[in-house]
């Protein structure tokens, strides 16, 4: 109903209550929706029954611990979501859930009826469920949209997690893999950098913290990809500048053509420069993370170059 509504590229704010406009419908109402049950409250300033509705409709909110949040729209400054919607009187609410509206209700109800309402809705969403069951789902949600090239939303979701849960390092670490997919390394540096010592030293940062590192090497051999080739195609053995090359190729994203450049050193002369080939491999390898596969066809050939 509302996917011609301008999106915000923006992840969610650190609370369960906030103010929303045009602007930042998606990220607030649509995309928190897929993590949390989202209550949109429009409401205005010159109905005194919008005041005494949305004081019950915070309480309930922060009383579920992160199961609820509440988006409240000023109809008079959003004319646009308020048309789009339907609403014709104020108060009214609506009720989002996995992007779309579950439903809706007309009226300053007592607090009675709305929390009765809202533990229907919970149950009937199931969003109101195990804790870990919800974040198991969203995480696996960030991670889809990640792969789907959708890192505005993937980012919005995991810093929804966060807001629930601030110490849950692989959420973390998917806010660092948004800024490494978007190519933006500085940025993606600033948030490991900003860890807390609790999550910094999670398993779950190991692969981004290498792919950081790779980036910032691969970056100084960026764009060199031809005069690397022109250097080996008159000299093969020149080591360092195959080396180069890998790091080159890797800067281009052609991760295969990084890993066989590698190789061939180690097929080479396998102790060239204290076995640099092989130990940045083993960086490839962190970077990747070990189920990828061109990890594991790559440290199966590895294997048949050193113990041949």
């Amino acid at each position: 109903m509302l996917s011609s509504l301008t999106p915000s590229a923006q992840p969610a704010a650190d609370n369960a209550v906030k103010d929303v406009t045009l602007a930042t419908f998606k990220a607030d109402v649509l995309d928190a929706s897929r993590t949390s049950l989202v209550l949109v409250d429009f409401w205005a300033a010159w109905d005194g029954s919008c005041k005494q509705l949305t004081a019950v409709l915070e309480k309930l909110v922060r009383a579920s611990k992160g199961a609820v949040k509440l988006a409240k729209i000023d109809v008079d400054r959003n004319q646009p979501i308020a048309q789009q919607m339907g609403v014709k009187s104020v108060p009214s609410v609506f009720a989002f859930h996995q992007g779309r509206p579950v439903d809706a209700f007309a009226g300053a109800l007592p607090e009675s009826q709305v929390k009765a309402w809202l533990d229907q809705l919970l149950k009937a969403t199931g969003a109101g469920g195990e804790e870990k069951d919800g974040l198991e789902t969203a995480l696996k949600q960030a991670a889809d949209y990640l792969a789907a090239k959708d890192i505005d939303t993937a980012r919005a979701i995991y810093a929804d997690i966060l807001d629930m849960e601030p110490a849950h390092a692989v959420a973390y670490a998917g806010l660092v893999r948004c800024a490494v997919e978007e190519g933006d390394i500085i940025k993606a540096r600033e948030i490991l950098d900003a860890a807390s010592a609790e999550v910094a030293k999670d398993k779950a940062l190991a692969p981004l913290r290498a792919a950081i590192e790779l980036a910032e090497q691969a970056g100084q051999s960026a764009g060199r990809a031809t005069e690397l080739e022109a250097k080996l195609a008159q000299n093969p053995a020149d080591h360092q500048a195959r080396f180069d090359l890998a790091l080159a190729s890797y800067a281009a994203g052609r991760r295969e053509d990084a890993v066989d450049h590698l190789l061939e050193i180690v097929r080479r002369a396998r102790t060239w420069n204290e076995d640099a080939a092989r130990k940045q491999l083993v960086k490839f390898f962190e970077a990747f993370g070990a189920t990828d596969p061109l990890t594991l066809s790559a440290r199966k050939r590895l294997s048949s170059i050193l113990f041949s």
